[in-house]
């Protein structure tokens, strides 16, 4: 099966096995659709800073990146190619990040992604976080310092206030 036929419930338990496979204490939230931040902090009982979005960025052919970004900031794109040591970085297509991942735009996690890919967080995540659980309406909710140990995340400042 092609990573989009695969069910919903199948990525959220890749995800989810991923996480007990980590020994990440966690939450797993289930709500319905949300169109909004404020919506998706609502459904998951958390503040907006605390959804942690996760961005795949495509640093060359065949070189990804999972970026870990609060809800409330967006990639500073000048302060990501300082730490990448590049001068040019590009988000995929949807379909490109599906086939790196086998998630699909809305639902991405490092958790139980398909290829393995290094993981940056940005340095003001901090607290209890809620993070994509592999589906559409499944989150889990993590403390921001167990989910970096378990993805030996490099934690740096890649972020700024979003408008």
């Amino acid at each position: 099966m092609t990573p989009a036929a695969v069910p919903d419930e199948d990525r959220s338990a890749r995800a989810i096995a991923a996480a007990e496979a980590h020994g990440l204490p966690h939450t797993v939230t289930r709500h319905g659709p949300v169109r909004s931040l404020a919506e998706a902090a609502a459904a998951r009982g958390v503040e907006p800073r605390q959804v942690v979005k996760t961005m795949v960025v495509r640093v060359a052919e065949g070189d990804h990146r999972f970026v870990l970004v609060p809800g409330d900031r967006e990639i500073a794109w000048p302060k990501l190619r300082a730490l990448l040591g590049v001068n040019r970085l590009s988000m995929p297509s949807a379909d490109a990040a599906r086939e790196v991942t086998g998630y699909v735009r809305g639902t991405i996690t490092p958790l139980g992604s398909t290829t393995p890919l290094p993981v940056i967080a940005d340095s003001s995540i901090h607290g209890v976080v809620s993070l994509g659980g592999g589906a559409h309406g499944v989150a889990l909710t993590v403390d921001a310092t167990d989910l970096v140990t378990a993805l030996t995340a490099t934690v740096a400042d890649v972020t700024e206030a979003a408008p």
